[in-house]
């Protein structure tokens, strides 16, 4: 059993993380392409049987939690150390070491307004904030694909049509605010290569989600999704009533220039149906598409594209209470839940979006946001998870979820190992049947109850 409360503790006392996980596990021989020095651990039971994860070990319960399950199911893995405290020593040079491990990632959220202890010891808020514009600029990423229910969408990353560029950033004498735009390009192209081959591979309806009429970046944006078009066989309903290709040229130009020679070839046989909408209208679309049951790719920008999730992340419970009022109007008493499941709906209320992002070189790395989890590992340091009765135990089972989506994404076609993780989660939802126990009870449950991989 590994002390589980010792790891919380040094953490929240900010006490020497490194060298204590670096006790709890081995070195790893391998490294992420471009930095020798970078400290990666593994651990599991590398056995050659199975592709490892690597796993950033980042904030609070997305520390605790992923030691936890690694150490239950016993996959073989690899551990990159990324919690606020390490980002900030190493300068953000740790966001590198991750994005660029050579395997199939899982990402979890990491702290963004956390205080850490500075070269000079005063208490600072963490370098780079959260981290994440920078690991995704590092790592290559170039979107991000967030399906829930019927409805998938493509983030384009960076794509930010504001400023992560601090040096670069002011407010005039006017009160201004000027920013440049800091996405390339390049990984533009990929993300809209990306959405139009979903859309041809699903026969989904691809909807374009971009304000090429007022932002320069989304002209570019547009612009690229229409070069992109030209010589498919994709039925474009819905255009825009400037091409932004002819509008942008030379600027797009530039950018075609950098892209592979054959970035384009193969593509005179996609087709599929595309709808271009101003990037304002997509939600009332989308929650249409979602009542509907239309299946649906959409293209947005990292800012729109991550509103369009959060929305749709929240809609559902409305769309369930609206029902039930109805219902209650017609004299009828029904748990709308169920009629909802009945109904053939699979959303729930946005802890089951996955995520994952996409890398120009490299496998994909999977994603997850844990909300509430600083404050939720306070009850567990405080003695009380139950906050006298008024609140549950931390729920690790999205832990249990990402790590078998990640392992069946790195190991395709291994079908021992797909049903090895789909028992070990009926198993874990056997343990947290009925009143959830707490977190170290929970973890000394789940190690007897499940039996590691590779072990006889």
């Amino acid at each position: 059993m590994i002390d589980l409360m010792s790891i919380a503790k040094t953490e929240a006392d900010g006490g020497d993380l490194l060298g204590l996980l670096g006790e709890l596990f081995e070195p790893a021989e391998v490294k992420p392409d471009g930095y020798p020095d970078a400290v990666v651990w593994k651990g599991g039971n590398h056995d050659g049987s199975v592709n490892p994860v690597a796993h950033s070990l980042t904030d609070a319960y997305a520390l605790l939690g992923t030691i936890a399950a690694v150490d239950v199911l016993g996959l073989p893995f690899y551990g990159v150390p990324m919690w606020s405290q390490i980002r900030h020593d190493s300068k953000l040079e740790a966001l590198s070491w991750f994005g660029n491990m050579p395997c199939t990632s899982i990402k979890w959220s990491t702290a963004g307004d956390a205080y850490v202890t500075d070269t000079d010891g005063s208490r600072v808020v963490v370098m780079g904030k959260s981290g994440n514009a920078p690991l995704r600029t590092q790592a290559g990423v170039y979107c991000n694909v967030r399906p829930y229910g019927p409805i998938t969408v493509v983030r384009c990353m960076p794509c930010l049509p504001y400023s992560q560029n601090k040096p670069k950033f002011e407010v005039d004498t006017n009160g201004v605010v000027h920013s440049e735009m800091n996405t390339p390009g390049v990984q533009m192209a990929y993300a809209n290569r990306l959405f139009l081959q979903l859309v041809h591979e699903t026969g989904f309806v691809g909807r374009v989600a971009t304000k090429p009429t007022q932002a320069m970046e989304d002209g570019i944006n547009a612009g690229l999704h229409s070069w992109l078009l030209q010589g498919t066989k994709f039925q474009v309903g819905r255009k825009y009533a400037v091409d932004p290709y002819e509008e942008h040229k030379e600027s797009i130009q530039k950018i075609i220039d950098l892209l592979p020679s054959d970035f384009k070839d193969g593509m005179e046989n996609w087709g599929g149906r595309i709808e271009q909408h101003i990037s304002d209208t997509n939600y009332g679309l989308l929650i249409w598409d979602l009542i509907e049951k239309q299946n649906t790719i959409v293209l947005a920008t990292d800012l729109d594209g991550d509103r369009l999730t959060d929305l749709l992340a929240d809609i559902s419970d409305p769309l369930r209470a609206f029902g039930g009022m109805v219902a209650k109007h017609l004299g009828q008493d029904i748990n709308m839940r169920n009629v909802w499941s009945d109904m053939g709906y699979v959303t729930g209320n946005g802890r089951d979006m996955t995520s994952v992002m996409h890398r120009m070189d490299g496998p994909p790395i999977h994603e997850q946001t844990l909300g509430s989890a600083d404050a939720m590992l306070l009850r567990l340091l405080d003695g009380d998870e139950w906050v006298g009765g008024t609140k549950q135990p931390y729920d690790p089972r999205i832990h249990f979820v990402l790590i078998r989506d990640a392992y069946i994404d790195a190991n395709p076609g291994n079908a021992e190992l797909k049903k090895w993780l789909d028992d070990a989660l009926d198993t874990f939802d056997e343990v947290y049947s009925g009143d959830r126990p707490g977190f170290l009870q929970g973890y000394e449950a789940l190690k007897k109850a499940i039996t590691p991989w590779g072990s006889k």
